[in-house]
């Protein structure tokens, strides 16, 4: 990562935190040799809206030893997609997630774990994590803060690929959570293929219709801060890394 001249990067514990604490010290000790800021993205097995309290419990559990690990590499965030809607009203739906999630920021803190809890803006339209409900949760619970998957957002329904459109969400954000949203953003950028029910499959940049070049100038002329993961198909990785990059550079 270093030899692509990047600045971050995501560790991926998507399918499980698999990684002892010694490990992970020794890649955070290596990161920051090298200049490499580090977030880690938590299992995919979490529904803090589930019905069944034990994998409500199970799912917490996952967060909370996602951000332990995390606190080892020296990561600044964790990112985790909270929930599925199942259903329920959208107003039970984000109460129990708010709940769920300033449960386990208070055991972190406790911890002295101070890793920021990043939920993700999502790509289905049958997941919980729209930007405005993430703004919410994070405007009411410190130390919370929203991941913001501008190719998610896109996702869930075409729209918002833009620069008018994402001048509108970073500006959104900033209304939300203050000019610190913008300072210490935390986002996702890819290609995504779609349906009327959002996201299908990620893709690599130039294969689809994402509009990386206006959200790169909106990210610019709006001076937002922070981390950007590229989340490309692992075969375009490097690539779109390198795109992003330039793009930016060229502005």
């Amino acid at each position: 990562m270093a030899e692509l001249h990047m600045g971050c990067m995501e560790v991926e514990f998507v399918q499980g935190v698999k990684m002892s604490d010694n490990t992970a010290k020794g890649v955070g000790a290596l990161a920051a040799e090298k200049g490499i800021a580090l977030s880690a993205h938590g299992p995919y097995a979490i529904n803090l809206n589930s019905h069944d309290p034990e994998k409500v419990e199970a799912s917490k559990q996952r967060i909370l030893k996602t951000a332990r690990v995390a606190g080892q590499l020296g990561a600044r965030s964790i990112v985790f997609h909270p929930a599925f809607l199942s259903g329920d009203p959208p107003a039970a739906v984000i109460k129990r997630v708010r709940d769920a999630v300033s449960e386990v920021r208070d055991i972190l803190r406790a911890e002295n774990n101070q890793v920021w809890l990043r939920p993700e803006v999502t790509g289905k339209t049958s997941q919980f994590g729209t930007l405005e409900e993430l703004i919410e949760i994070s405007a009411e619970i410190e130390g919370v803060m929203p991941c913001i998957d501008f190719a998610h957002w896109h996702a869930r329904g075409g729209k918002f690929n833009s620069y008018d459109e994402f001048v509108s969400m970073l500006r959104q954000v900033e209304k939300g959570l203050g000019r610190k949203g913008l300072d210490e953003i935390h986002m996702h950028v890819s290609g995504i293929a779609y349906s009327r029910h959002g996201e299908v499959k990620h893709l690599e940049l130039r294969k689809s219709d994402f509009n990386y070049i206006d959200l790169m100038k909106a990210l610019k002329d709006n001076k937002v801060s922070g981390l950007v993961v590229c989340e490309s198909p692992r075969e375009a990785m490097e690539s779109d890394i390198r795109l992003l990059q330039e793009t930016y550079n060229s502005l």
